[in-house]
């Protein structure tokens, strides 16, 4: 029952909203607005074929391998600095520069070292996802309570059993927030690296799509850019509320004492 109850939420806007652009484009001529009907007919007929194999799936192949592979490199490094005061001096105005640089600015870059294959598009969300992992696990890190710390060093905790059993779990919950910034990061890059210079993928479909003024096809690619977002989300939400059960359950118990 409760779990119906959730659903029903979770779907009651996306309902009410289908419903207003139902009804908003019944009359509607225009071929370059999207019909809902139309939109979930093209779904079907024109993605739910060769182009799921061809355009989507390598979309999520660079999507996943560059996220899960900034998701590595910035937990070791953010671990790294954050537990040497001399590295985080020597580090922080380097990251500041390039964190202020954006990523798709370094796209034609890339495309030029790399080429238009694969890497240069994993890289290029690499690079962006990496930051927010980065920069909130230095600070996850940092941020350690400086008494219990204290207690583990007098207990005799140093090295990789201090890392392992206090500062990386004083440090998830942050490292978990950089990996939530991350996740939108990646879909925008993702798109924005296969707009130029690519030969497959969702957003060079998209951008073929709309040279042709094959609108329907088009919005129905931008929807399942949508729904990639949402099973990532969801799945994140799993493995969120399973990595910080503790987290979750120590604020549920002082909420109930406040």
């Amino acid at each position: 029952m409760r779990m119906l109850k959730a659903v029903s939420a979770a779907l009651a806007l996306p309902i009410a909203i289908v419903l207003v652009w139902w009804l908003a484009t019944l009359n509607e001529t225009n071929p370059f607005v999207p019909k809902p009907g139309q939109l979930v007919s093209d779904l079907f007929t024109v993605w739910a074929g060769p182009l799921l194999v061809e355009e989507v799936l390598p979309s999520i192949y660079r999507l996943a391998v560059g996220l899960c592979g900034a998701i590595v490199v910035g937990i070791l490094l953010g671990l790294l600095i954050g537990s040497n005061r001399f590295a985080r001096k020597l580090t922080g105005p380097i990251f500041e520069f390039i964190r202020a640089v954006p990523p798709p600015v370094l796209l034609p870059v890339l495309l030029l070292i790399l080429g238009i294959d694969d890497r240069s598009k994993i890289f290029l969300i690499f690079l962006g996802c990496l930051w927010p992992i980065l920069l909130n696990t230095i600070d996850g890190v940092r941020s350690v309570d400086a008494v219990l710390a204290d207690t583990t060093r007098t207990y005799g905790m140093h090295g990789w059993s201090r890392l392992r059993y206090f500062v990386l779990p004083a440090a998830t919950p942050r490292i978990m927030t950089g990996i939530r910034l991350a996740l939108p990061i990646a879909i925008i890059l993702m798109v924005v690296s296969e707009m130029y210079a690519a030969l497959d993928g969702l957003g060079y479909r998209i951008m073929l799509f709309k040279q042709t003024f094959q609108m329907g096809p088009m919005w129905a690619g931008i929807v399942i850019i949508g729904l990639i977002g949402i099973l990532i989300a969801v799945l994140f939400r799993v493995i969120d509320r399973r990595v910080l059960a503790w987290y979750y359950g120590q604020r549920e118990v002082e909420s109930r004492e406040s």
